[in-house]
């Protein structure tokens, strides 16, 4: 399970990025998987290590409740080769307020969530309508807080694969499947897939939309989520990018409305 990360860390970080210099975009600039759903299929490098962290904001009612979360969605990426890195993640400090529409009623939940570790393997670059393809093996582990701890082992596997379209647009697809355990205790397999596409409007201001379905799954084990997506990033220099995304939910078995900024950092 990663370290959490307490605000004189985030001090520290924030104080040294901004002593930074800036830098024009170049081939080697930082290429994040945050914030959105399908992932690149680029690994960071040997010997190079990578922090995506950020914050996200979830709105979901219904006639039962109307929830409102923050989390702490992180991301380290070690570069073990240039085709392979280890990843470990977590959607960190999670704090949840639900209030009863009906009478008013307010409760609050706060805690660690789940930290996740796997691989993930650049399998080659894009040739000709050959994309550009990786494979992301991962597992959840029941690391978080007592109130948030998911159910064992859960492994999930995802292939992001990357087209260079041209004239700065460009497009991400990610098939993936997992197993999870609902509350019941049992486990089930389900699907995932997301499709984004990219926009450069110059060196540094990235554009993109999505949209992704993370879970696919039968009505008994939380049913398919679903969800439009789209914003923005800013190179601020070569090892350094901010994010922001606005998230839609398309059906109800995710939130409303869901806000992201973060910020990713390479060394």
């Amino acid at each position: 399970m990663p370290m959490p990360l307490r605000p004189s860390s985030c001090a520290c970080l924030l104080a040294g990025l901004l002593s930074l210099p800036a830098a024009h975009a170049d081939d080697d600039a930082i290429n994040p998987d945050r914030p959105n759903v399908a992932n690149s299929s680029q690994v960071v490098g040997a010997r190079r290590m990578q922090l995506e962290t950020g914050v996200q904001w979830d709105r979901a009612r219904d006639d039962d409740a109307h929830v409102r979360t923050l989390t702490t969605p992180t991301l380290l990426r070690i570069g073990l080769s240039d085709a392979l890195e280890l990843r470990v993640e977590t959607a960190g400090r999670t704090i949840a307020h639900a209030s009863d529409p009906a009478t008013g009623a307010h409760t609050a939940l706060a805690g660690w969530a789940d930290g996740a570790a796997g691989v993930k393997w650049h399998l080659g670059d894009q040739d000709g309508m050959r994309p550009a393809v990786g494979l992301i093996a991962e597992a959840a582990l029941p690391t978080g807080s007592a109130a948030l701890r998911g159910t064992g082992f859960r492994p999930s596997l995802d292939v992001p694969a990357e087209w260079d379209l041209g004239n700065d647009w460009s497009l991400g697809v990610m098939p993936g499947v997992g197993r999870d355990g609902d509350d019941a205790g049992s486990h089930y397999t389900y699907g995932a897939l997301a499709a984004s596409l990219g926009k450069a409007f110059s060196e540094r201001l990235h554009g993109f939309a999505e949209v992704a379905a993370p879970q696919i799954a039968r009505a008994a084990h939380g049913g398919t989520q679903s969800v439009l997506d789209a914003g923005a990033s800013w190179l601020v220099n070569s090892d350094c990018q901010l994010d922001a995304m606005v998230v839609h939910g398309l059906n109800r078995n995710v939130p409303g409305l869901s806000l992201a900024f973060g910020i990713s950092v390479r060394r």
